[in-house]
């Protein structure tokens, strides 16, 4: 199938993780061609490679994309525009714990990776999702140590990541919020969405010993967000069979 009649998804933080899982879960639908996206080069031609390795039938491109850069931003969208001219769905996936930086520095890097890249990217990449050919969908992987309700019902301490990783998912909830009343008067779906505590990179805790899902259970229910399985949740915290509180 060419690629102008493929579904194109673009994920950031792709070259492991969730955001690597993702790629290969879209790939295995012929129907996708999925934009890896990779703050490193060298990251992503691996992940790549991992990718293609599987003979999958979807398709997979390699982007850079660095989502604290703002040049790195304007080149990757348009890069995009270059090449395909749209975009369907843009998943935000790059994220950052800083879990061992002091405070001082904690604060800036998680904001500036987890609430204020992902605002960007999406302002970057709306002209392409505008001209989707199918029903756009924006995806905020969030956590639920960003919900306040459960913070102030003291249901979720903050754990490994601390306040810092806390405060910047919040944060990236109201841009969820916020994207979800503006872009949805252009038919958009926007949607946040805590996969859980899932075997990532994201710390040297996110193991299955210590209790995570593996990254192929915590990523699957992605896939039926981007298939529109819940689009009726549009403007959502959403996690895996339910909702957790702003």
């Amino acid at each position: 199938m060419a690629e102008s009649k493929k579904i194109i998804t673009l994920i950031t933080g792709a070259s492991s993780g969730i955001g690597l899982e993702l790629a290969v879960q879209l790939a295995a639908d012929p129907n996708n061609h999925v934009l890896l996206c990779s703050r490193s080069l060298e990251k992503g031609e691996l992940a790549l490679q991992e990718v293609q390795s599987r003979k999958l039938p979807g398709t997979v491109e390699l982007l850079q994309l660095d989502v604290a850069s703002q040049e790195s931003i304007a080149a990757a969208a348009k890069t995009v525009e270059e090449r395909h001219g749209r975009i369907d769905a843009l998943v935000n996936n790059a994220g950052t714990g800083s879990a061992a930086l002091p405070p001082e520095e904690a604060f800036p890097q998680t904001y500036l990776t987890n609430a204020v890249g992902p605002y960007f990217v999406t302002e970057a990449f709306l002209p392409l999702l505008k001209t989707s050919i199918t029903t756009p969908r924006i995806l905020n992987v969030s956590s639920g140590a960003g919900s306040m309700t459960r913070r102030l019902a003291n249901t979720h301490a903050q754990g490994f990541w601390g306040l810092p990783y806390s405060a910047s998912k919040a944060a990236l909830n109201l841009i969820s919020v916020t994207q979800a009343v503006v872009y949805g008067d252009m038919g958009i779906k926007v949607f946040a969405f805590s996969p859980g505590f899932v075997e990532s990179n994201l710390g040297p805790h996110n193991k299955v010993a210590n209790g995570a899902q593996t990254t192929e259970e915590g990523t699957r229910p992605m896939v039926g967000i981007l298939k529109g399985e819940r689009d009726e949740e549009h403007g959502g915290f959403l996690a895996k069979g339910g909702q957790y509180p702003w």
